[in-house]
């Protein structure tokens, strides 16, 4: 190739790098603008809980979220007392102010409603569905701040919860998505990779790598987002940040090990720069598909959270294999041997066709003897070990929590929620939505009045004050306000709108039971009955993410076992490595459960998290396996099976180690937002990597290859001793 050639090659790919990253730099700044984090957008349009959603808006005229505001006296003390007229007085003035506050609907702040014990008023405030509630409750609460930062307010304490303050305090959580999320992960990344290389220049060029890959994915999920392709959410956004730095660190880190290889036994860069491609190119595309097949892999799910992960996840690690295979090439290609500066990476005499022997000394070396000595109590051993930790999963409690219990830390939403149940029906403001044929009206409010856990049931009367009627055994009762005009139950295509006050709070588990007993029970007496509200949006999510794990890890790992079938030529060599993944996630998810609820005192697990975990840890689990097989398979082509495996996992121990720890402390990094789903994703996953790395594919795998021999090969021409 011309000389002129090998400087504009690597020149442009650096140049068009840094286009895209310039362009991409704005991107970041319109995440925020794009996602959302409405459980009720997570649904698929033909659920229970949608359906109400649509329907009810028709009733209702408009969209809205709605957000409740607690007010309690609390003395001195500590204890409640009663709350005076000056303090009644003044709240009231408060809450006709917050009717100014951009996002709340015309009308849309209902009378303080004072609690039996008159000691807590609650209203409802009305925000409209079309703009962000997470600004609104922000303008409420500074506004009530200042309204109660007076004299007559020292007793009272002001919190602003309902949907959409807990909407808003997951929001707020999300907030150091884009910054201190960053900034953790690539600090993490870069002390270890200082430690590995102990060379100022090469953890540059490979951070350098993971922000291009980064920023470009960041700009083709936002310009998706804006056009409706994908929906982005706040944790689609932290996984994306840490896969993509992740993995593009782990593909670079493979890429320079065959370059500084390479370097030893040729004297040209360019020379060097093809050979490392070679060898590199192979694991690196195939353990990048391998991430992007198991990812694509959740659009078949119902729930739209999951769906949206997959695309965007996948666009991650495709830019990931394209910085790692050519920006990181280019600028190796350029900094050549100073890049490991200071230590030296001289030529050793061989050409390019002589191998070099193996170590002899270092740890690598020995463990090789250990699995050459002792392969069948090598593998038995790990694989009681990690039997023994996947026991842990009969503790694991995934069957979801209460919305209130996402947020880890300080939560106003959360605290109002419980002055709300201390005073008021927990359930008041959150009530479950019940559409109904007007033809069934006596008898779906027969059966919501004979419900235990029901304690009021309204329905919705667009002439009456307040836009309800209240509903008693006796029927329909007439306005409660004097001189009040009459007004009938609002029907619309033949249906009307029932509103059931739970005595549990909206998002709590309790509520969910009580929905599941409820559509039992109105489906006796109409298939046409449909109940929802937000209570009911939390039941089809978890019911929508058990069916998505039960369809989805199945079809991960056949489509990972026909990947790696393909790539190692094999088909006993692919069964192992699935298995072993799949065995070292349940040891993962094993002492997780443990932990969460033995350590971390959480209170539960949200059904998705096993399936992120799984595709996340049996994807880059098997990441790691393709690292070392296809080195096995190399070295086996000239050594033979058993010594081709003690060499692959000499060669590629140090390297695989390392992508293995930047992998876990990247993941651990998402432990710095309070938000309880990525907390656990980032425990499961960074352990889990850990195990991958240290046990399976450092022990298990290769003491399970070479105890049985060139027979992993089967039925591939290595099988039979050809090489």
């Amino acid at each position: 190739m011309p000389t002129w050639l090998r400087i504009v090659i690597p020149a442009a790919l650096i140049l068009v790098w840094l286009a895209l990253f310039g362009a991409g730099g704005s991107a970041f700044g319109q995440v925020s603008a794009v996602s959302t984090n409405d459980q009720a957008q997570f649904l698929p349009a033909e659920s229970e809980a949608t359906r109400v959603q649509e329907i009810a808006a028709g009733f209702r005229g408009d969209e809205v979220v709605p957000a409740i505001v607690v007010v309690e006296s609390v003395a001195h003390d500590g204890a409640a007392s009663s709350l005076t007229d000056a303090q009644l007085e003044g709240i009231a003035a408060a809450a006709n102010s917050l009717q100014a506050v951009d996002g709340v609907v015309a009308d849309g702040v209902s009378p303080a409603i004072v609690s039996d014990d008159g000691q807590a008023v609650e209203l409802f405030v009305s925000i409209d569905a079309g703009v962000k509630a997470s600004a609104v409750v922000a303008d409420l609460r500074a506004d009530l701040a200042a309204a109660f930062d007076e004299p007559w307010a020292s007793d009272l304490t002001v919190a602003v919860t309902g949907p959409a303050g807990l909407a808003a305090d997951i929001a707020g959580a999300f907030t150091g998505i884009d910054g201190l999320l960053l900034l953790v992960a690539l600090a993490a990344v870069f002390i270890i990779l200082i430690v590995v290389y102990r060379s100022p220049l090469l953890p540059l060029i490979v951070l350098g790598t993971s922000m291009a890959a980064l920023t470009v994915a960041v700009l083709v999920a936002v310009a998706l987002a804006k056009a409706g392709v994908v929906l982005l959410t706040g944790q689609t956004q932290g996984i994306l940040f840490i896969l993509v730095i992740g993995a593009a660190t782990d593909y670079s880190l493979l890429y320079i090990a065959r370059y500084r290889e390479a370097l030893a036994t040729h004297e040209r860069k360019w020379n060097a720069t093809w050979a490392a491609l070679r060898g590199a190119w192979e694991p690196i595309v195939a353990s990048g598909g391998t991430v992007v097949a198991g990812l694509l892999m959740l659009l078949v799910s119902e729930l739209n959270s999951n769906k949206a992960l997959g695309p965007v996840a996948a666009i991650g690690i495709v830019c990931a294999v394209l910085a790692a295979l050519t920006l990181l090439p280019a600028l190796m290609l350029w900094a050549g041997r100073v890049a490991f500066w200071p230590r030296r990476v001289t030529v050793r005499g061989e050409t390019a066709d002589e191998v070099p022997d193996a170590p002899t000394r270092g740890l690598w070396p020995a463990v090789g003897r250990l699995v050459a000595k002792r392969p069948r109590m090598v593998w038995i051993t790990s694989t009681l070990v990690l039997g023994v930790m996947a026991l842990g999963l009969t503790q694991l409690n995934a069957d979801g929590v209460s919305q209130s219990e996402f947020v880890l830390g300080a939560s106003e939403a959360r605290d109002g929620q419980q002055v709300l149940g201390d005073h008021f029906p927990a359930g008041s403001g959150t009530p479950v939505l019940v559409v109904a044929p007007e033809a069934r009206f006596d008898e779906t409010a027969d059966v919501l009045l004979a419900a235990d856990a029901v304690i009021g049931v309204t329905v919705v009367a667009a002439d009456a004050p307040g836009g309800s009627l209240a509903v008693t055994a006796e029927g329909v009762a007439p306005s409660a306000i004097p001189g009040a005009p009459a007004a009938d139950p609002t029907v619309r295509d033949g249906q009307v709108l029932l509103q059931a006050t739970l005595d549990s709070a909206g998002d709590s588990l309790e509520a969910e039971a009580t929905v599941t007993e409820l559509r039992a029970s109105l489906a006796s007496i109409d298939g046409d009955v449909l109940v929802g509200g937000t209570s009911a949006i939390a039941l089809d999510t978890a019911a929508a993410a058990v069916h998505d794990r039960n369809l989805v890890m199945p079809l991960v790992l056949a489509v990972i076992l026909l990947i790696l079938i393909v790539l190692l030529r094999s088909l006993v060599a692919p069964l192992l490595l699935v298995a072993s993944v799949v065995l070292s996630f349940g040891a993962a998810l094993g002492v997780s459960a443990l932990v969460f609820n033995g350590v971390l005192d959480f209170p539960g697990a949200d059904p998705t998290v096993p399936l992120y975990g799984f595709v996340f840890l049996v994807a880059l689990g098997v990441d790691y396996n393709i690292f070392l097989m296809t080195r096995v398979r190399e070295e086996a082509r000239t050594h033979g099976t058993r010594a081709g495996i003690v060499r692959g996992l000499i060669a590629t121990g140090g390297v695989i180690t390392s992508a293995g720890i930047v992998l876990a402390a990247t993941f651990a990094a998402l432990g710095v937002l309070p938000i309880l789903f990525l907390a656990q994703i980032a425990f499961i996953v960074a352990f889990g990597v850990i195990l991958d790395t240290v046990i399976v594919r450092s022990l298990l795998i290769p003491a399970l290859s070479y105890d049985i021999g060139r027979t992993i090969w089967w039925p591939s021409r290595l099988a039979r001793g050809r090489r």
